[in-house]
C-alpha cells in the first residue's frame, strides 16, 4: 500500500514526541506503534496484526531462523561485556593509576591538555566511560597547570564521541555498523559489508576529524575566547584544588568509584587486548567466511563483525576480571562490578531494540521513497549530505541523543540515497552521523555533555557554553565540507575544503586571541 505522505507520520511523531518529553524509548514506541498500525491497517483484526508484527521484529532480534540471531544478539552481549570492562576498569582503581602516574610526567599546560586530548583518543570502548574516566584521570595534574575545569570538560567532550563514533572497536562501532548492516541489506547492497561501509564513512565523518583536530590547536595555540578565556583567566589567577579523593567523580555511585588501589596496567592492558582480540577474530572469521585464495583485504571483506567484537569483548573481560582478582577484589564487589557494569549499558541496548524495529516500521511503510521524491522534484542531490548533518543536528541538539538521532534518522537517510542515487548512501549516512554529534555537543541536554562535566568536575552550564563556539566553528568547517562531498563525489574534495578552512579560522583565531592577550 502507498502511503505517500502519511508514510512521514511515525518518524515525524517519533521526533516531535522526543523534542516534547525528552524520553527516546517512549517516543520511538509510539511511533514504532502507530507505524504498525499504519501498515496492517488493511486486515481485518489490524491491532492484532500489528502487535503480532512488532513482536516478531523484537524477537528476530534475539532468534531467527531456528537458531540464536548471531548479529543483533551478538552486539548486545558485546554491549553487556563493555560495560563490565569499564565497571572493573574503574573498581580495580586502574583509571586512578593512571592519572597518579600522569601527575608525575606532565610538566607544561599546553602538555596537560595534550595528555589529556590523546587518552580521550586512547579511551575509545564508550563514550561514557571515556567521559568519566578521562576526567577522573586529568583533573589533579590538569588543576596543578590551572588549566580550568570548563577547558578540560572541553577537551574531554571533543575527543569522547568523535573518537568513539569512528573506531569499529567501540559501542557506537558496534551499533552503527548493525544499523548500517540492516540498511544495505535492505536496500540490496552488495558491493561491501557492513564494516567495510564503516571505516570508508570514517573519512567522511568532517564533523568527528576536525572537533578532534581543534582541541589540540586550541590547547597548543592557546586559542581561548569569550568565555572559555574568562574561565582559563580566572584559573591562572586562583589555583583550584585538587581533589583529596585524586579525582572522585562529585554524586557520583558507590559502584563506580575505585574499591583498592591498583596499577596502571588495570588500564592499560584491557584496552589493548580487547583491541587485538577483536582484529584477530576480526581477520580469522574472514577467513573462514573468504571462498578461494584469502587475502588481509578479503578477510576483512567477509568477517563476522559481531562474533569478532563479542570474541575480542570477552578475552579482554577475563584479563580483566582476571586483574581484579589479582587486587583481591572481594566477592561482594566483583558483583557490584557486574551489576553496575550490566546497568551501564542497558539504556544504549534498549535504544538499539527500539531503533531495530523502528528501521523495519519505516521501510514497510516507504518513508524513504516518498522522501526521495521530493528530493528528487525540490533539492539538488549534491545538498544532500549537508541538509541531513544540519537536520540530524538539529534532532540531537533538541533530543539530547546522538543513539535517538542514528536510529530514526540513518534509516530515512539510507531510504533517500537508495531511492535517488544509491552511490550517495555512503555520504548520506556519514552526514547524519556527523551531524548527530555536533548536535550533541552543542545541546545542553546531551548525556555525553553532562558527564564530560561530571568527570571534569565543571560546573555543567559552564562547559555547555564555552565548548558552544567551538563545536559551531567545526559544524561551519562540516558544512562546507559535506557540500564539497555532496557536488563532487570525492572526499578529498571534502577533506581538502575542510582542512583549508580549518587553517583559516585557526589563524583569525590566533591573531584574534593575541590583540586580546596584547
Amino acid at each position: 500500500m502507498d502511503h505517500g505522505v502519511l508514510s512521514l507520520v511515525p518518524p515525524l511523531l517519533a521526533l516531535l514526541m522526543v523534542i516534547l518529553t525528552k524520553k527516546v524509548l517512549l517516543s520511538l514506541g509510539i511511533g514504532i506503534i502507530v507505524g504498525a498500525l499504519m501498515v496492517n491497517q488493511g486486515e481485518e483484526m489490524f491491532v492484532n496484526e500489528a502487535m503480532m508484527q512488532v513482536l516478531s521484529i523484537v524477537t528476530d532480534i534475539f532468534y531467527v531462523d531456528g537458531g540464536v540471531n548471531t548479529w543483533e544478539f551478538y552486539i548486545l552481549l558485546f554491549l553487556l561485556t563493555l560495560g563490565m570492562i569499564a565497571s572493573f576498569i574503574t573498581l580495580t582503581g586502574g583509571s586512578r593509576a593512571f592519572g597518579e602516574w600522569a601527575l608525575k610526567k606532565v610538566k607544561t599546560r599546553t602538555g596537560a591538555q595534550f595528555t589529556s586530548g590523546f587518552l580521550g583518543i586512547l579511551i575509545f570502548i564508550d563514550d561514557y566511560f571515556n567521559s568519566l574516566t578521562v576526567g577522573n584521570i586529568s583533573r589533579p595534574f590538569t588543576d596543578r597547570h590551572k588549566i580550568s575545569r570548563a577547558k578540560l570538560a572541553y577537551v574531554v567532550d571533543s575527543t569522547a564521541a568523535p573518537i568513539c563514533v569512528i573506531s569499529p572497536v567501540s559501542s557506537w562501532g558496534a551499533y552503527i555498523i548493525t544499523i548500517i548492516g540492516g540498511i544495505l541489506v535492505s536496500h540490496g547492497v552488495t558491493q561491501y559489508e557492513a564494516l567495510q561501509a564503516f571505516i570508508m564513512i570514517a573519512p567522511m565523518n568532517f564533523y568527528a576529524i576536525f572537533a578532534i583536530l581543534l582541541v589540540f590547536a586550541v590547547a597548543y595555540y592557546k586559542l581561548d575566547f569569550g568565555l572559555m578565556k574568562l574561565h582559563e583567566d580566572r584559573a591562572m589567577s586562583s589555583a583550584q584544588l585538587v581533589d583529596p579523593e585524586k579525582g572522585a567523580v562529585p554524586g557520583e555511585s558507590e559502584a563506580a568509584k575505585p574499591v583498592v588501589t591498583g596499577k596502571v596496567g588495570d588500564l592499560i592492558w584491557p584496552i589493548v587486548t580487547l583491541i587485538v582480540a577483536t582484529v584477530f577474530f576480526m581477520v580469522f572469521t574472514g577467513i573462514q567466511g573468504t571462498e578461494g585464495e584469502a587475502t588481509v583485504l578479503s578477510a576483512f571483506e567477509n568477517t563476522d563483525v559481531a562474533a569478532s567484537l563479542l570474541y575480542g569483548g570477552l578475552i579482554s573481560l577475563v584479563i580483566t576480571v582476571i586483574l581484579a582478582f589479582i587486587r583481591r577484589l572481594s566477592f561482594r564487589q566483583f558483583g557490584t562490578g557486574v551489576y553496575a557494569g550490566i546497568q551501564s549499558m542497558l539504556p544504549a541496548i534498549y535504544i538499539l531494540i527500539f531503533a531495530w524495529t523502528i528501521i523495519e516500521i519505516i521501510d514497510e511503510l516507504g518513508t524513504g521513497e516518498y522522501l526521495a521524491g521530493l528530493v528528487n522534484e525540490h533539492i539538488h542531490l549534491g545538498l544532500l549530505p549537508a541538509l541531513l548533518f544540519l537536520i540530524a543536528g538539529v534532532m540531537a541538539f533538541s533530543t539530547g541523543t546522538s543513539w535517538g538521532t542514528f536510529g530514526i534518522m540513518l534509516p530515512i537517510a539510507g531510504d533517500i540515497a537508495a531511492a535517488t542515487d544509491i552511490s550517495m548512501i555512503l555520504p548520506v549516512l556519514a552526514a547524519v552521523l556527523a551531524g548527530s554529534i555536533f548536535g550533541d555537543h552543542c545541546s545542553p541536554i546531551s548525556d555525553t555533555t553532562i558527564l564530560s562535566s561530571t568527570g571534569a568536575g565543571s560546573h555543567h552550564i559552564d562547559h555547555v557554553l564555552t565548548q558552544l563556539p567551538y563545536a559551531l566553528l567545526v559544524g561551519v568547517i562540516s558544512i562546507a565540507g559535506f557540500l564539497a562531498l555532496g557536488f563532487t563525489g570525492s572526499v578529498l574534495a571534502g577533506l581538502a575544503l575542510g582542512a583549508v578552512l580549518f587553517i583559516l579560522i585557526v589563524i583569525i583565531l590566533r591573531l584574534f586571541t593575541a590583540g586580546r592577550t596584547a
